[in-house]
């Protein structure tokens, strides 16, 4: 006899529904194996030949922390492509290379944690590199062909499971795991919940991670949003995975629960998912889930809940049908084709901002290429290692020959003399390890890679060592030794010549020169990541002095100023190419925002030196933000993000003209910091923030970008078509060369009745025409794009009366306009004897933010600080009259009320109440009738919920 095959248990069936498989298999596991996968790794479940899985693999614009892989420009930069169909194909490369990457090494997971969707709202934002856009629809449009690319176009299994980050209203690094950012019901629905839905209801999303902030007072991983708004988008169960170390500020930090257990329920019941969470250690989280259980905080249907939504993401991913799954061959890794596509991103990602004819560059000139970045190809956060590398120096020595290129970096070149008369000194050690990019070999958690010891720490000497001094701006500087390391300082203190570049979770190669108090021309060296002071040793130089009286007294001795050496290879050019930027690792970048939108004052001296040796001199611009830079004197200004492996490259042949620059402006470039709101200033509209909102004259537009060749619009046709308009134009290429042109087709309100934008973004497209060439564009833009939210209703409303479209390059450059007149739904009073006012549902506000009206959901308003605030709700209908008001309030203070601004009739006065949530029902005599403007003054700490009326 021989022994029977077991029968193959449904979950996997392959012919069955994936809701069924998921069913039996949760079934079969036990109550402690379904705990364990609520942690970011979940462990293997051998009886049941379940493997191991890990949620989160960074791929924001290549594949991340797992060493070499292609790499393509910064999101910034691809959503300055505007090119839907590009993005998708970066997509897609970075999802094979994914594949084929964990073939080899399965620490590289195939659920991905990109895109980021947050709006770059504000550009002083430390993570602005990260997003694509400020406009919700453009971030919208670029974030689904990413995703689409992602995912693969399987109808059943999915190459990669994308998750959008970060759930939600996240522009602010500082203060960012325990500020709030207040998000009136109109910003909510108009602007920061858009770009998620759209993406969503297009179907290659997989989930969502929280944001370390909270919104209106609660934090984001305990949002009901998860609930209210993303899980009613899609039919898909939607995997959501918290964001490293956040499920621990639900208490550490944030302080908005007593406990780790209760924070833990309160994750769970909201919608999180997969805890990620005190690294690959998963016994902390099980312990709080398991204590929640014995707590009766959660119950085993909440942790099947959580449980399903991560399997259904499996199962997709083709797990448990190895032999159906179309990706699982996946081996294309740095192919001459994905090479190709990064060089392609990289030229359209080129925003031409200005030129008065310099460019392209003629035919047999002598360039200076100069400045901070000329020769730098930098990485930032969420970059792979570099397999191609190519500077902007390296790209134009390669396409105009070396000998027409000059070439000066701009460093202050300085030697640091000790107390003692002697020099810093870098000391040779010809024994040491190879260099290496740091985590090249890839880490689960680059966080915590550790700086090189093998090197011999710096010393003192007679003659010392010349370093290349660099100020990043803000004081913060560099220092790197002729060998073009930088100086950096390891777990052990000592101060070593030993990283290729300044990087990691904590820079440690950045540095503040202090003014000594004891000597006329002294300085202290303060070490930016540890905040000790450099001192001198007998074993070597090390940061170890805690404070000024223990730090080495250091005297700057310049053999070289930057803007000198700029300055003789500008004056021996044609013309003379200045480029300036940033360093992604500094001044601006995850967990830092930046302080100003002005270029670096190093940055500027160089500049100046060469506009004032050359006269034809061009500022490229390479950043992962935008900068207010006085252009007057400059006849061509460019900008691009990091391209990338390709950058340099793609630089170049669009400065020779042999790619005309088609690359748009993603977000407004503002003229002065004076433009640009508080950080934490979330309403965009009260605070007249980005292109839809700002009345002032930006630095270059949202949207703008100039080319080689010229365009000319024509033959605008607007047809109503049921619930949409159908619009059409031609675009003619009316210049000598071949060259991309971006159309955008723009909406206007013409008499709103509340403020709307001055225009907003409904469509775009991006066409390639040979000189001479026409195509016309059609665009279907649905009514609903039309619509604003109706907060006197709570809901979506399209205003009757004239419409505006308007067709250009950018959102000011307009060539087309039409007038269309909509019948849309009249504006209705608030019914408020029936309903009351809802606190937070304000027309307009000063000085008050919204805030949690419990824990759980629901909103309330509180004025800022304690002080005194002011709600107005317009156009309110007491109907035949009412004569007695009631407010929902918690805390100590007074509610005021008055109609129509005039003076205050029904003042509600508030004894201190036991705690923020405990709301009571206070009433006054108040009588109205018809139609009113109903004002509301909040003096003291207090939260208002809810105003109602009776008669």
């Amino acid at each position: 006899m021989t022994a029977q095959t077991p029968p193959t248990p449904p979950f996997r069936d392959p012919q069955l529904p994936f809701a069924k498989r998921i069913d039996d298999l949760l079934a079969r596991l036990t109550l402690d194996e379904r705990i364990a996968f609520l942690h970011q790794f979940a462990p293997a479940v051998e009886r049941l030949g379940v493997a191991a899985f890990r949620t989160g693999q960074e791929a924001l614009h290549g594949v991340a922390w797992m060493g070499p892989a292609t790499v393509f420009p910064q999101a910034v930069g691809l959503g300055a492509t505007w090119n839907d169909e590009l993005v998708r194909r970066v997509g897609e490369a970075v999802s094979t290379e994914t594949r084929a990457m964990r073939a080899r090494d399965d620490r590289v997971g195939l659920n991905v944690w990109s895109p980021t969707v947050n709006l770059l709202r504000h550009p002083l934002w430390g993570r602005n590199e990260e997003g694509y856009s400020e406009d919700p629809r453009l971030t919208s449009a670029i974030a689904t062909a990413y995703t689409r690319g992602l995912r693969g176009d399987h109808p059943v299994y999915w190459r990669t499971a994308p998750v959008l980050k970060h759930w939600l209203a996240h522009n602010n690094e500082t203060d960012r795991d325990t500020s709030s950012s207040s998000v009136r019901p109109r910003v909510l629905h108009e602007y920061d919940l858009r770009a998620f839905r759209e993406t969503v209801e297009a179907g290659a999303v997989a989930g969502v991670m929280p944001a370390y902030n909270l919104v209106n007072g609660r934090p984001n991983h305990v949002s009901p949003y998860l609930r209210e708004h993303l899980r009613t988008w899609t039919d898909q169960d939607l995997l959501v995975c918290s964001d490293a170390g956040a499920p621990s500020n639900l208490v550490d930090s944030e302080h908005y629960f007593d406990t780790h257990e209760e924070s833990t329920a309160a994750a769970v019941r909201a919608g999180v998912d997969s805890f990620t969470d005190h690294g690959t250690d998963s016994s902390r989280i099980i312990e709080r889930v398991q204590g929640a259980l014995v707590q009766g905080l959660l119950s085993e249907a909440d942790i099947d809940a959580a449980v399903r939504r991560q399997l259904a993401v499996r199962f997709r991913l083709g797990e448990f049908d190895p032999g159906l799954d179309p990706y699982a061959g996946a081996s294309a890794f740095d192919t001459p084709a994905h090479r190709a596509l990064a060089q392609e991103a990289a030229e359209q990602a080129v925003v031409l901002l200005k030129n008065d004819g310099l460019l392209p560059l003629a035919p047999g000139a002598g360039l200076a290429v100069v400045g901070l970045l000329a020769d730098e190809c930098k990485l930032d956060w969420y970059s792979g290692t570099l397999i191609h590398r190519s500077t902007p120096l390296e790209g134009l020595y390669e396409r105009f020959g070396a000998e027409r290129v000059d070439f000066a970096e701009g460093v202050d070149r300085v030697r640091l003399r000790t107390s003692s008369g002697r020099y810093l000194s870098v000391p040779l050690d010809e024994n040491a390890a190879d260099d290496e990019a740091r985590g090249a070999g890839g880490a689960l958690d680059p966080a915590l890679l550790a700086g090189r010891t093998d090197l011999p720490p710096l010393t003192t000497d007679t003659a010392g060592t010349e370093l290349a001094l660099i100020d990043w701006g803000d004081g913060v500087l560099t220092l790197r030794a002729p060998d073009g390391r930088y100086l950096s300082v390891a777990d052990d203190g000592f101060v070593r010549a030993s990283a290729d570049q300044p990087g990691g979770w904590v820079v440690q190669e950045t540095f503040r020169l202090e003014p000594s108090g004891t000597h006329e021309n002294g300085h202290l060296l303060k070490h930016v990541g540890t905040g000790r002071y450099v001192s001198v040793a007998t074993d070597g130089v090390k940061v170890a002095a805690e404070d000024a009286s223990g730090a080495e007294i250091l005297e700057l001795e310049f053999t070289e100023r930057g803007e000198d050496a700029v300055a003789r290879a500008a004056a021996g050019a044609d013309v003379v190419l200045v480029v300036a930027g940033n360093d992604p690792h500094i001044n601006g970048r995850e967990t830092e925002d930046r302080t100003t939108l002005r270029l670096p004052a190093h940055q500027e001296r160089l500049l100046r030196a060469a506009r004032a040796a050359n006269p034809d001199t061009a500022l490229v611009l390479v950043s992962a933000y935008p900068y207010a830079v006085d252009h007057t004197d400059l006849p061509a200004v460019l900008w691009t993000a990091h391209g990338g492996q390709a950058a340099g490259t793609a630089l170049s042949r669009v400065l020779a003209g042999d790619v005309s620059p088609a690359g748009r402006l993603p977000q407004t470039w503002y003229a002065s910091d004076a433009d640009l709101p508080g950080l934490l200033d979330y309403d965009v509209i009260g605070g007249r923030q980005t292109y839809l909102y700002f009345e002032g004259a930006p630095l270059f537009p949202f949207g703008h970008g100039l080319s080689y060749a010229r365009f000319s619009y024509s033959d605008l046709e607007v047809t109503p078509r049921n619930d949409e308009l159908r619009i059409s134009f031609t675009v003619t290429n009316t210049g000598a060369v071949a060259a991309d042109e971006v159309a955008q087709l723009y909406t206007r309100a013409v008499n709103p009745s509340v403020p709307r934008p001055r225009r907003e973004l409904a469509a775009h497209r991006r066409v390639h025409l040979t000189p001479g060439a026409t195509t016309t564009l059609t665009f279907e833009v649905p009514l609903s794009a039309l619509e604003f939210w109706d907060v006197a209703h709570g809901r979506p409303r399209l205003e009757p009366g004239a419409h505006e479209l308007l067709v250009g390059a950018s959102s000011e450059d307009i060539r087309l306009r039409a007038t269309v007149e909509l019948d849309g739904e009249p504006a209705a009073p608030r019914p408020v004897r029936e309903l009351g006012l809802d606190a937070a549902g304000f027309d307009e506000q000063r000085n008050t933010a919204i805030v949690d009206r419990t824990k759980v959901t629901g909103d309330a308003v509180t004025p800022v600080d304690g002080g005194t605030g002011e709600l107005v709700f317009r156009g309110c209908d007491f109907g035949d009259g009412i004569r007695r008001v009631t407010v929902e309030v918690a805390g100590e203070g007074a509610v005021e009320i008055s109609l129509d601004g005039g003076p205050s009739t029904a003042p509600v006065t508030l004894d201190a109440s036991k705690g923020p949530y405990d709301y009571t029902t206070l009433g006054a005599e108040f009588t109205a009738a018809g139609v009113h403007d109903v004002h509301l003054r909040l003096r003291g700490p207090l939260r208002l919920a809810h105003v109602g009326f009776s008669g």
